[in-house]
């Protein structure tokens, strides 16, 4: 068990996070930052987590926290996903393991959905086909085949932060919204919510995807689902690789069952810049890729740094879990004078009352508390006054059941 004071936790940022997380970590007072610019293998993610006792490890979308690496991180308190996604992360066992998991899922929601519109003009427009040409010294000025986004149906499938706020930029050019969700959603403007999957594929002009990656969303768009979708249709997928059957749409288009498609994402994905891309789809001119950019511009990965770190210190300082994916949600209102303890422990019962037990064995008041569970944890905030012995938290730490056990020092 260890004791240290906010600024004193080991941070490791991967996978070049935007300068603006660093910054904001350093303004709190945080001292201990190590940045490095690429991912890391799992041997020496595992290194160095170790080698530098990291307290706080902030990544993208490359690196992996499996299983194999959380048993072999001590240390380990927090991780930050300076992105939407969380699936490079192992949460359940992030969870048994009594680390909050954080991430950013508004931050870059314009950036994609700004992307989403741009390709679909281009598609409508038949860009890229006549780019290439121009380059190659050939002048294809025709309006054959070439369309405005004005007017189009545009079917958005996940009505979440992303697939609302391309709802609302699409309304803006004069397009006609119609989405799917598995909720019932409320609509922003004009938009409609259609009561399945295959009405809104039978009824887009542009059909874009915003779901998150499980096995309900897998090869969610298939060969059926393709042959619902009008000939003269475009398919965009800038939400995880696995939603779409590569093999399927590629087949669809070349037979010209689809007017064109836009992918940011793919089931399998270059690890680093120097590793070669393939795909079905590449030598085809109705197909535009892009190396998942959905949320890569420099606005989007500024925000995002700025708001993983913030929450990262209201856990560090605090003992705050507001922005966890995978864990209770705890905040107290601050006790000047009284020191506040962060006990991590097993969904048992009784386990509030042998904590409270060895806090009035020893004359502690408790000025504040904030319990709440989350699957097969619980979580507790405590103020307390006077502050805890070296004893008394060996004795909190030996609760049976007990996963972490954190003294939050000023």
């Amino acid at each position: 068990m260890e004791c240290k004071r906010p600024e004193d936790l080991n941070v490791l940022f991967l996978e070049g996070i935007h300068d603006s997380a660093h910054k904001t970590l350093h303004d709190f007072g945080f001292k201990n930052i190590n940045c490095l610019p690429t991912a890391l293998s799992e041997a020496e993610l595992i290194n160095t987590l170790k080698e530098k006792k990291i307290d706080l490890v902030g990544i993208r979308s490359r690196t992996q926290i499996n299983e194999t690496v959380l048993k072999n991180a001590p240390n380990l308190k927090g991780i930050g996903c300076f992105c939407i996604g969380t699936n490079q992360v192992n949460l359940p066992f992030a969870t048994e393991s009594g680390i909050p998991v954080f991430n950013a899922p508004h931050a870059n929601t314009r950036s994609v959905a700004e992307l989403v519109i741009g390709l679909s003009i281009m598609l409508l427009r038949q860009i890229f086909p006549k780019s290439h040409a121009a380059h190659q010294g050939e002048w294809l000025k025709a309006a054959a085949g070439c369309h405005e986004i004005r007017g189009k149906s545009l079917g958005i499938i996940g009505y979440g932060h992303i697939g609302s706020q391309v709802s609302v930029l699409a309304e803006s050019l004069g397009m006609n919204v119609i989405y799917y969700d598995t909720l019932a959603k409320l609509p922003l403007g004009n938009a409609k919510q259609v009561p399945s999957l295959a009405a809104l594929l039978q009824s887009a002009d542009i059909v874009s995807l915003h779901v998150p990656e499980s096995e309900a969303t897998k090869y969610l768009i298939a060969e059926h689902e393709l042959g619902q979708m009008k000939p003269d249709a475009i398919l965009i997928n800038a939400s995880r690789g696995h939603v779409v059957d590569i093999d399927a749409l590629a087949a669809a288009l070349k037979a010209k069952e689809l007017k064109g498609a836009a992918l940011d994402v793919f089931p399998t994905e270059p690890k680093s810049n120097d590793q070669p891309f393939d795909s079905p789809l590449q030598r085809l001119n109705n197909v535009i890729l892009t190396p998942h950019i959905g949320g890569s511009t420099e606005e989007a990965q500024l925000n995002i740094g700025t708001e993983v770190a913030s929450k990262f210190i209201q856990f560090a300082r605090y003992g705050h879990t507001q922005g966890s994916v995978n864990f209770p949600l705890l905040q107290l209102s601050p006790h000047p004078k009284a020191q506040r303890i962060l006990h991590i422990h097993k969904n048992i019962p009784g386990m509030l009352g042998q904590i409270n037990h060895v806090l009035a064995e020893h004359n502690i008041n408790v000025a504040g508390q904030s319990l709440e569970t989350f699957q097969a944890i619980g979580a507790v905030l405590l103020d307390i006054e006077p502050p805890a012995t070296e004893k008394i938290l060996k004795h909190l730490k030996a609760i049976e059941g007990t996963i972490k056990l954190r003294a939050i020092l000023k």
